[in-house]
C-alpha cells in the first residue's frame, strides 16, 4: 500500500551527479577549465547507462558551466539521445553551496518532472545531505544522489516532503 501512495503522491524526481573523475595533468589550465581524465570518459557514459538500465527518465539536463561539469552532462545527455545545446548551463553551478542549488531547483519549469544536476563538490555533498536523513560523508566523482519529491511545483521543492531514491557511484 505504501508504494501505491508515493506513486500518486510524489510528482518530481532529482538526481544529484557530481562531474566524473577530472585530469590535473595540465598545470596550464585553471580550475574551471580542467578536463576530464580517461577514468572520467569511462565512468561518465557508463553511469549513464546505469540509469537508462533502471528505466529512470531525465526530462531536463543542467550543469555548472565548468569543463568537467558540462562535460560529464554531455555524456549523460548523449545517452538519452539529447546534444550539448539540450542542457540548462548555469554558471552559478560551478562550486555552489546549497543556496545555488534551492535557488536554481525553484526556478525550474513545473513541467518538467524529472531533473539531473551536474556541479561539485564540496557544496554537493552539503546539498544532498540536507535533502533526506540518508547521508553520505563525501560524494565521489560521478557519483548520483537521487531523490523523489512530493510536490507538482518547484518552487515549493525546499519545504516538500523528499524522499531518498538512489545513490550509485563507479566502483574504483
Amino acid at each position: 500500500m505504501r508504494d501505491s501512495f508515493y506513486f500518486y503522491c510524489i510528482m518530481k524526481q532529482l538526481l544529484i551527479i557530481r562531474h566524473a573523475k577530472s585530469s590535473w595533468d595540465l598545470k596550464v589550465l585553471t580550475d574551471f577549465d580542467r578536463t576530464l581524465n580517461e577514468r572520467g570518459h569511462k565512468d561518465a557514459p557508463a553511469m549513464a547507462r546505469r540509469l537508462l538500465d533502471k528505466n529512470i527518465a531525465i526530462d531536463l539536463f543542467v550543469s555548472s558551466t565548468a569543463n568537467r561539469a558540462l562535460t560529464t552532462a554531455i555524456y549523460f545527455a548523449e545517452a538519452y539521445n539529447k546534444t550539448e545545446s539540450d542542457i540548462m548551463k548555469i554558471d552559478e553551478l560551478y562550486h555552489a553551496m546549497p543556496d545555488v542549488f534551492y535557488k536554481t531547483i525553484k526556478a525550474l519549469n513545473n513541467n518538467i518532472d524529472s531533473v539531473a544536476i551536474f556541479s561539485h563538490n564540496p557544496g554537493i555533498t552539503e546539498f544532498v545531505n540536507e535533502l533526506t536523513s540518508t547521508k553520505i560523508d563525501d560524494m565521489p566523482t560521478c557519483g548520483i544522489y537521487a531523490i523523489k519529491i512530493n510536490t507538482n511545483s518547484w518552487s515549493e521543492f525546499e519545504k516538500a516532503k523528499k524522499e531518498f531514491w538512489l545513490f550509485d557511484y563507479p566502483k574504483a
